[in-house]
């Protein structure tokens, strides 16, 4: 593909999320949105009416007509049947999260780009959210933490929408995404989870306690999402010997605390203590460094396509790849296999 020529773009499923993608493609300069596919005929042409492309209604035809790069925002069980024959024709796609809805599927789909050649990246947009940007610009400069121990607090009010799947699928799969990164994208040695199913046939409330062997040394995750709750929160707490970070992904705003004391000043203060000194008058404040983190504005999802069409062109390794799909789904099949032990054992003492 020549620089100048504008990508060629399509989206296949233009509801609740697909829309959005084509909204975001009708408005990037370099980039042309050739046509939307949807099951439902009426909303296709609402859509591609509004974002002056045309409305197909199958796969095959938007294929037919020529595209370099096709968002995938149809139902999880659907992705295969939706992404397989545009990976099969090298076009690219980028795929909404989770990757699959199970492990077999994720990896088959993975295998299937990489024998059509096809970039193939996957949706999780809260690798996009500002304040997960913000940290990893703090990384990158020198001054990120290590993980040993993270915490992550996902609930929100039941919507109703996909309850074919429980909260793990639905919402904790974001936070497993983004746990798996600041490890360095490797699996869990141990999956240790609990879970009640109120409303739906599936988890609505579940609770992770993930431990990694990194090359850093252990790391423990524990991931708490409901979807009964009577209000939105999405905080991740991230400690290590260095530091301390605290993400409030809805109020789009985070804190870093850094130990500033130099060894000789921590040493002293570890002796003083080990020696029973009163160091109840000390400020505590004075031997940290505590500093909001530095937060924009962009659209998240405006972020995410970017990096797609970014891969597209290069041909570089996408930013969330089908490796990483694919081990994020393997490890949230682990925590639902674990949450289904845990909830199969209580039933005999239930009504």
């Amino acid at each position: 593909m020549a620089s100048s020529d504008p990508i060629r773009c399509g989206v296949v499923g233009v509801g609740r999320m697909g829309r959005h993608h084509a909204r975001v493609y009708s408005e990037m300069e370099g980039v042309k949105l050739v046509g939307v596919v949807d099951a439902d005929a009426d909303r296709a042409e609402t859509i591609a009416e509004a974002r002056n492309c045309r409305a197909f209604s199958t796969e095959q035809e938007l294929l037919d007509a020529g595209v370099d790069a096709v968002s995938i925002a149809v139902p999880t069980t659907a992705h295969m049947h939706s992404a397989g024959p545009f990976l099969d024709a090298r076009v690219a796609c980028l795929i909404e999260k989770p990757l699959a809805h199970d492990a077999e599927t994720a990896w088959a789909l993975k295998e299937r780009a990489e024998q059509g050649g096809a970039t193939l990246m996957v949706g999780h947009i809260e690798r996009f959210n500002p304040v997960v940007r913000a940290m990893e610009k703090l990384k990158a400069e020198g001054h990120g933490v290590i993980p040993r121990f993270i915490e992550v607090h996902r609930v929100s009010p039941m919507t109703f929408r996909s309850v074919d799947i429980g909260v793990v699928m639905d919402m904790m799969i974001h936070d497993i995404d983004v746990v798996l990164s600041l490890v360095g994208g490797i699996e869990p040695t141990d999956v240790q989870a609990t879970g009640v199913a109120v409303v739906t046939d599936h988890e609505d409330i579940c609770n992770a306690r993930l431990r990694f062997d990194t090359e850093n040394g252990p790391c423990v995750a524990n991931i708490s999402a409901s979807r009964l709750a009577f209000k939105t929160e999405r905080l991740t707490r991230i400690t290590g010997e260095s530091g301390y970070i605290k993400i409030d992904y809805a109020a789009k705003n985070g804190t870093i605390i850094r130990r500033t004391a130099n060894e000789a000043q921590r040493q002293e203060l570890v002796d003083q203590l080990r020696e029973g000194a009163d160091l109840s008058d000390l400020d505590w404040s004075e031997l940290v460094n505590i500093e909001p983190l530095a937060i924009d504005d962009a659209d998240q999802l405006e972020l995410e396509i970017r990096a797609f069409l970014d891969a597209v062109r290069t041909g570089n390794r996408p930013a969330i790849d089908a490796e990483a799909g694919f081990v994020n789904v393997r490890t949230a099949e682990r925590i639902v296999k674990a949450t289904n032990a845990f909830i199969a054992s209580v039933e005999p003492f239930t009504t």
